[in-house]
């Protein structure tokens, strides 16, 4: 648990924060019901290590031909049209279908959240978050993405009292306890953060790839990107998912990673140490291009046994 296009919109943060809402698992229902059978279902992306990328894209989403607005409209709902403009990354024409459904929805005002947070609008986002609480104070999704927001704005106490309201009021929600150990981390609570990935690894192994359309993330220092991909290729890797620990591993390496001592005493990191994988990734040197990984073999040093 990617937002937008001023800079005072935009906070520094190293982070990747999950917006909850009900779209994610309709759209493709709706989607079939009107009979769009090409659309896509919303699978999980890599991670990225996404403390630092800017809005994700679904290429295959955006591939997919869908037919404009007003040609929809006399077919489905607004909050259909809303949820299907969302899957396709377009975000202002689903804000102009949400804002003609029916305004005393809390999920309506949640879902245009959202769309304005995925356009980095954080203060009108947050409006609309406000706005659903008001018509249902105890709406934990709402909570949780108005944490976003003051997370978005740096005012991390503030976002760890919200996401905490969204747990209490749904515990077993993966993407809350995520959002919280982000929360903690960025402000330097190392303990709590890995505490709080702990458990939403716990509740869903999932959750720090996730889905795009749930996903915001926003640039952060190169010092706290190095921090939240180590600790996400740690707990990966102590949960024997090889490739999942590599891939974080790998983020940690791209924006500035070098403490090999560290990687090789750490004792969360002993058996994916042993693996062939390991082994390749320690004679490499990654380097970044836009936003794809590449692998240069280029230190010429023995793997390690």
């Amino acid at each position: 648990m990617r937002t937008i296009q001023t800079s005072s919109s935009l906070a520094a943060r190293g982070s990747i924060l999950l917006l909850s809402s009900v779209f994610v698992f309709t759209c493709a229902n709706h989607a079939r019901a009107g009979g769009m059978h090409d659309l896509p279902a919303t699978a999980p992306t890599p991670f990225y290590g996404s403390f630092g990328l800017g809005q994700e894209n679904n290429s295959s989403a955006q591939n997919v031909s869908l037919p404009e607005p007003s040609r929809l409209e006399s077919t489905v709902s607004p909050e259909m049209l809303g949820d299907l403009m969302m899957i396709h990354q377009r975000y202002l024409a689903a804000i102009e279908a949400y804002q003609r459904a029916p305004h005393d929805s809390a999920i309506i005002w949640n879902k245009l959240g959202i769309a304005y947070q995925h356009l980095y609008a954080l203060d009108i986002a947050k409006l609309q978050y406000e706005k659903a609480l008001s018509l249902n104070p105890k709406y934990p999704e709402a909570l949780n993405n108005l944490g976003t927001v003051y997370y978005g704005q740096q005012n991390y106490h503030k976002a760890e009292a919200f996401y905490l309201k969204a747990i209490k009021l749904k515990p077993a929600s993966a993407s809350f306890y995520s959002n919280l150990g982000t929360a903690y981390f960025s402000d330097h609570n190392y303990k709590r953060g890995m505490q709080a990935y702990r458990k939403a690894f716990s509740i869903d192994p999932q959750v720090f790839i996730g889905d795009p359309l749930e996903r915001v993330a926003e640039m952060g220092p190169i010092e706290e990107q190095v921090t939240l991909n180590y600790a996400l290729a740690r707990l990966y890797a102590e949960a024997g998912m090889v490739d999942a620990a590599i891939h974080y591993l790998r983020q940690a390496f791209m924006v500035g990673f070098n403490d090999n001592k560290k990687l090789m005493t750490d004792s969360g990191f002993a058996a994916l140490r042993k693996t062939a994988q390991f082994r390749q990734l320690m004679t490499e040197e990654n380097v970044k291009d836009g936003n794809t990984e590449t692998s240069l073999v280029v230190r010429g040093q023995a793997p390690p046994k």
